[in-house]
């Protein structure tokens, strides 16, 4: 038997490259688990130039300077060093709009790589600072996760599929989702923030021990 988790998230979100890491290290823990992971679009910044824009600028819009951007982001550092990855802030050059990003990840889906294409997209942003808004970037990131990349960068070059991650954007939040993650267990229970491996191997725990007298009794 097998579990919806349906993750909602955005590829320049720290909280969700940090949530991912704690999942992955709970999962690898309990090879067996139900899960079938999904991952669903939430743009943190969807008023976004298209193009995305200076990163200094966006700091100072957002935060007032870079003094008090690091003094918001130095808990995500903290919590990120503590799960064992880097956030490579200084050398980021600009900000993204994603949703070019979240329509690779869409594609990559069709190929049954969404992961693949999550994990790429966090290395390139949060460890290459490499702006994932790009299309040679993203297509980039298509090959090197085995998708056809000239496939990709003729998709990028229309507006296939803008509609549907904006719909399902907003779908998430009209169901309450303010801010990602947001993890959904079985159509049924939302986990929001990016929670550490001990509460996942707990879910797990709770979820096996539900399925496995259905199991038994086949």
């Amino acid at each position: 038997m097998t579990v919806k988790l349906d993750i909602i998230s955005d590829p320049i979100c720290p909280w969700c490259y940090i949530g991912k890491a704690h999942l992955d290290k709970a999962l690898a823990q309990v090879p067996d688990h139900p899960f079938v992971i999904e991952w669903h679009p939430f743009q943190l910044n969807p008023e976004m130039p298209i193009g995305g824009m200076d990163r200094r600028a966006y700091l100072e819009g957002k935060f007032g300077g870079k003094a008090a951007a690091v003094k918001a982001y130095a808990p995500v550092v903290e919590q990120a060093q503590q799960a064992g990855l880097t956030i490579n802030f200084e050398a980021m050059k600009r900000t993204p709009n994603t949703l070019n990003a979240h329509r690779l990840i869409h594609w990559a889906g069709i190929d049954d790589k969404q992961t693949e294409a999550v994990d790429a997209l966090f290395q390139a942003y949060f460890v290459n600072a490499r702006d994932i808004g790009d299309a040679e970037v993203l297509g980039d990131i298509a090959d090197s996760i085995g998708m056809d990349a000239a496939v990709v960068q003729k998709l990028l070059s229309t507006e296939n599929d803008f509609d549907d991650i904006k719909s399902r954007d907003a779908h998430s939040r009209q169901m309450g989702v303010s801010s990602v993650p947001t993890f959904i267990v079985d159509n049924k229970h939302a986990v929001p923030g990016a929670q550490p491996p001990e509460l996942w191997l707990k879910v797990i725990g709770e979820i096996m021990a539900q399925i496995t007298p259905d199991a038994a009794s086949d």
